[in-house]
């Protein structure tokens, strides 16, 4: 092979390379929100969310491998009196006198293999402890708790601070 061939060779197989790395740098780029699905999903349920009537902002926060939910703002945070408002109708007569921001509505959230977190929620207004489902649908959470067979599904949104 004479000198000039084998140059026109190696810039061929150069030429190649840059476009093949083109192509595969674009490939990675295209698919790689692909692989961050793929990823834990549990980051997907932290943050602050805004129920659905919007008269309260839920935390959900990891501690060791389970979620729990505080309630960190409410629309009407204080009685006609003007105090805060309290977890009047637990019935744990010590918690009564508890301020409802701070407490946690959700608790023991676990995740599952079907991409959604199951635990227990609280419910100030009534006083009661429900067996509860949280999952994510697109960019909302839905919040969906038990009473026996009987469930209502609520849908929560980001919350912006």
């Amino acid at each position: 092979m004479s000198y000039s061939r084998n140059r026109k060779m190696i810039i061929t197989i150069k030429a190649l390379s840059g476009t093949m790395m083109k192509q595969l740098l674009f490939l990675a780029f295209f698919l790689m929100p692909f692989f961050g699905s793929s990823q834990d999903k549990s980051a997907g349920i932290t943050g602050v969310w805004l129920t659905e009537i919007k008269d309260a902002k839920i935390e959900i926060y990891q501690e060791s491998k389970q979620y729990y939910g505080r309630v960190v703002w409410l629309a009407e945070p204080n009685d006609k009196e003007g105090k805060p408002m309290v977890d009047e109708k637990n019935p744990d007569a010590s918690l009564k006198n508890r301020p409802i921001i701070g407490i946690n509505i959700l608790i023991s959230l676990v995740s599952n293999q079907h991409g959604e977190w199951v635990g227990q929620i609280y419910d100030p207004k009534g006083g009661k402890m429900y067996t509860c489902k949280v999952w994510r649908s697109g960019s909302t959470l839905k919040v969906r708790g038990y009473m026996g067979w009987l469930y209502a599904t609520k849908t929560w949104t980001r919350a912006v601070l």
